[in-house]
C-alpha cells in the first residue's frame, strides 16, 4: 500500500470543495491512499440536493466530483459530532458516505504521512 493523505474538508464555501476531490483523485492516481474527512460546516455539501447545485468553471458539479471519488475506492469519512453539532439527530447523507467518530480523526492524522486541511 502506498503512503497514506488524508484531507479534511472544513467548509461549505463552494471555492472550497474542488480541492480535497481533486486532489484525492490525483493522490489515488498517484498509488497513494488517500481518505477524506468533513467536518463543521462541511457536512452541509453531503445532504442530497447539496452538492449538485454547485459547480464552478469548466469543472463538473460537486455531486459528480464526490460520486468519482467514491468510484475511485476513496473512502469519504463524516464527523458524528460535527453532525451533533449542526443539530442533525436525524440526517440523510448522499449515499457512500461513512458517518465516524471524532476520535477517527485523530488516529487519521497519527497514520496518515500528510495531512492537508481545506
Amino acid at each position: 500500500m502506498g503512503k497514506k493523505l488524508l484531507y479534511v474538508q472544513t467548509s461549505d464555501n463552494p471555492e472550497r470543495q474542488y480541492s480535497p476531490l481533486v486532489l484525492a483523485q490525483t493522490a489515488k492516481a498517484m498509488d497513494l491512499e488517500p481518505i477524506i474527512y468533513y467536518l463543521g460546516t462541511g457536512l452541509r455539501i453531503l445532504k442530497p440536493g447539496q452538492a449538485e447545485i454547485i459547480k464552478l468553471g469548466d469543472f463538473p458539479s460537486v455531486k459528480e466530483m464526490i460520486d468519482k471519488t467514491l468510484g475511485m475506492g476513496i473512502e469519504i469519512l463524516v464527523c458524528e459530532a460535527s453532525k451533533r453539532m449542526l443539530g442533525w439527530d436525524k440526517v440523510d447523507l448522499i449515499p457512500g458516505v461513512k458517518i465516524v467518530g471524532a476520535a477517527t480523526l485523530n488516529d487519521l492524522v497519527l497514520e496518515s504521512d500528510g495531512t492537508l486541511w481545506f
